[in-house]
């Protein structure tokens, strides 16, 4: 399987610092903002992405990691067949996303994902 992109998650209890932060200190640019996640991006190197989520009550467990793949279908059966533990099924999201969330040995959880 191919991975294309790897971007970290942080959960912000403080959204509004955290923006001042990775815009004027990192500079950043916000490339997309759904209120409840912002991704920054860095002007010269659009791979370089820093994912801000705000924190919410959401039954949804905020993923640490987002790893973007060519075949997210593929990599769910292989998740399935090695028995790694999934806490958020394969779901085609609105925003133009298929994903399933996993736990890996650490207890951290990844979002595994494909563009629709």
């Amino acid at each position: 399987m191919s991975v294309k992109r790897i971007v970290p998650n942080i959960q912000s209890p403080a959204p509004e610092k955290s923006i001042a932060f990775y815009k004027e200190f990192i500079g950043l640019n916000v490339a997309m903002d759904m209120d409840w996640i912002i991704t920054f991006v860095s002007e010269r190197n659009p791979m370089a992405q820093v994912n801000l989520i705000r924190r919410d009550d959401s039954e949804i467990p905020h993923p640490d990691i987002s790893i973007e793949v060519e075949d997210v279908d593929g990599m769910f059966a292989k998740a399935k067949e090695k028995e790694i533990e999934i806490v958020y099924p394969i779901t085609d999201e609105a925003w133009g996303v298929r994903r399933f969330f996993v736990k890996d040995p650490n207890g951290k959880v990844i979002n595994i994902l494909s563009h629709l």
